[in-house]
């Protein structure tokens, strides 16, 4: 893991299916002591050791933040991705030993706030299971607005309603239920932040509608790690460590760099934070950029890549690493 990240060494206790496609996992300290404590929103990420790869991946904290003996996350299965969720679902069984980061929160909540609005779709319930139990326990007003497929992949739809009644409403796309978002927002008191998680699509839809009806950009949190896509093979020169790379087509421009034994810095893994931000030397092509940190304008300069998502296509690059 990345210079300044500590890792945890954990011990795999619980792997509960939770439904056709989701699997929650439940972790302890292999010395028995406590985790770190963490804050609703918090994410870890994993280390998965898959023979002569190693994946990481960021996993939402989804137990409650007053209760750290063991650490709880869960797990889409995506049959057509790069293989970290087939990894966890196929290979992670109890008693296994593992490494984990420490928490890093990238959607926290707003405490300043009066009342927290919350909609997430699919499996972007897991950072309001946490946020939820943070908020229960200090008397916090919130609402949860969770939208999904069928009943069945509700993940957490009957537990979340059981603990918190009316305050949680669940909508279900095979019952074409929607949530009537411009309402939503407009009838909001003064002082509520509004917190999505979910597709992209989703979040995107959320931040255009608040943006359109005067919400402060400050008052709207979300939170979307972007998984590195695949894309045709591509070499990179790094100027600073004198080495050049070969980045595959499917593993990420981070992951290269780290299988050459650089070790740049990183959060999330996943485009939001910012960390691994790489100025750009040179280039002859196109970048993809996948991200959500970088403007527009430093997209169209050309002058800096997120390697942990994004993908050049050219003849050459050189990057300042």
């Amino acid at each position: 893991m990345s210079t300044g990240t500590t890792k945890l060494d954990v011990v795999v206790s619980d792997v509960v299916p939770v439904n056709d496609l989701v699997t929650r996992f439940h972790f302890r300290r292999r010395d028995g002591e406590l985790l770190p404590t963490f804050s609703g929103g918090a994410h870890v990420v994993v280390e998965m050791r898959d023979g002569e790869r190693t994946r990481l991946n960021p996993y939402s904290l989804m137990g409650s933040p007053l209760d750290t003996r063991e650490y709880t996350i869960s797990v889409r299965r995506d049959d057509v991705g790069r293989g970290g969720s087939l990894f966890m679902h196929r290979s992670v069984k109890p008693g296994l030993e593992m490494v984990i980061s420490y928490p890093v929160n990238l959607f926290s909540l707003d405490l300043r706030a009066k009342k927290h609005l919350m909609l997430a779709g699919g499996i972007g319930i897991t950072p309001f299971m946490a946020q939820t139990a943070q908020l229960a326990g200090e008397g916090g007003n919130f609402e949860l607005h969770y939208t999904c497929r069928t009943a069945s992949l509700g993940t957490y739809a009957d537990v979340l309603r059981e603990r918190y009644g009316r305050r949680v409403r669940l909508y279900r796309d095979d019952r074409e239920e929607r949530i009537e978002l411009d309402r939503m927002l407009s009838s909001q008191p003064l002082g509520t932040h509004l917190y999505v998680c979910g597709p992209a699509g989703m979040i995107n839809w959320v931040r255009e509608r608040a943006a359109a009806l005067g919400w402060p950009p400050e008052t709207v949190h979300y939170e979307h790690f972007a998984a590195p896509q695949p894309g045709l093979p591509f070499d990179v020169t790094l100027a600073v460590s004198g080495k050049t790379i070969r980045v595959g087509e499917q593993q990420s421009l981070l992951e290269a760099i780290e299988a050459a034994g650089v070790d740049p810095p990183y959060l999330c893994r996943g485009g939001v934070c910012g960390q691994c931000e790489t100025n750009v030397i040179s280039c002859d092509g196109k970048f993809i950029h996948n991200d959500h940190w970088l403007s527009e304008e430093d997209h169209r300069s050309g002058r800096k890549i997120m390697p942990c998502v994004s993908r050049f296509e050219g003849r050459s690059l050189v990057l300042e690493r």
